[in-house]
């Protein structure tokens, strides 16, 4: 039986995750996700990629969403009161433009100083109506896509057994930082295929695959980069059909409830992997002969 064995919801986009036991299912995806962000003073996201101490930012919000604490190491704490009724400032996520709740000059001197450049906190308004992208649209607070990511423990446990295999060490699962971890499903990558799926008292359903970038490069615990691992190993396996490799997949809410850690993962419908196929080699051939094909194999 496929189940849900983790679940994380990360309030601070590109900030670290807070494990929970049970979570609201909404629109959005897990309570709080992504529901703030720090932007530079143009309002431009600032994101792992090129600022990858967000990483050791541990953040907490309560149930009610009312106050956020930030620490982070060297840093110390701090704890503000959610503004979620203040002036609207224009904020720019991959080029498009949103609006944002700036959160005051306490929280924007801490990530300042923290990142070593003037940053600001925002939070995502009430009247937030994004609208997300992929096969089924859906809504998210600055998520870089959809509302859900997900992922099996099978699948990482195939990319860490190539990994072994060219003498990496293998990666924990929050290097992925997907929102739910589904162990039971005993072939890796069945994410791909599991087009519609009810948890708990909430369904979702397939919105494209999940691209991976250069924050799989980032240690989540200490917020060091370093390369090439894991995308060289998946990219000899994982390259999706429009480009980048892929692992997990991105899903849309179509019905909210509530989900908890142990909930069974029900697939209600299924569909083909959007993953290219493994490209065929066409070997030279002489004059006179049949040509000779075969698969490549692990690209």
């Amino acid at each position: 039986m496929a189940h849900v064995v983790e679940l994380v919801t990360y309030p601070v986009k590109g900030c670290a995750g807070v494990a929970l036991r049970t979570s609201p299912v909404t629109p959005a995806g897990l309570a709080h996700d992504r529901c703030f962000m720090v932007v530079s003073d143009e309002g431009v996201f600032r994101t792992q990629r090129r600022d990858p101490r967000l990483a050791v930012v541990r953040p907490g919000v309560g149930e009610d969403g009312a106050r956020l604490a930030l620490r982070a190491p060297g840093a110390g704490e701090l704890e503000i009161a959610v503004d979620t009724a203040g002036t609207r400032r224009p904020v720019d996520l991959f080029g498009a433009g949103f609006q944002g709740i700036d959160q005051g000059d306490e929280a924007a001197a801490w990530f300042s100083e923290l990142l070593g450049a003037p940053s600001r906190l925002v939070r995502v308004p009430p009247e937030h109506d994004r609208v997300t992208d992929g096969r089924i649209p859906g809504t998210s607070g600055y998520a870089d896509s959809c509302a859900l990511h997900v992922l099996s423990r099978a699948s990482l446990d195939l990319l860490n057994r190539k990994l072994a295999e060219r003498g990496a060490p293998p990666l924990p699962m929050n290097r992925f930082r997907p929102n739910l971890v589904v162990d039971g499903w005993d072939e890796p990558h069945t994410e791909d295929r599991a087009h519609a799926i009810s948890v708990g008292s909430a369904e979702a359903a397939y919105a494209k695959l999940a691209i991976r970038c250069a924050v799989t490069l980032v240690a989540q615990e200490s917020g060091a980069k370093a390369g090439p691992e894991p995308l060289r190993t998946l990219a000899g396996y994982r390259r999706a059909a429009d480009g980048g490799v892929a692992f997990g997949t991105k899903l849309a809410v179509v019905r909210p409830g509530r989900v908890r850690v142990g909930d069974e993962v029900t697939v209600t419908a299924w569909g083909e992997s959007e993953l290219r196929p493994p490209r065929r080699v066409v070997a030279p051939r002489r004059p006179g002969t049949a040509p000779v094909t075969g698969g490549a194999g692990e690209m």
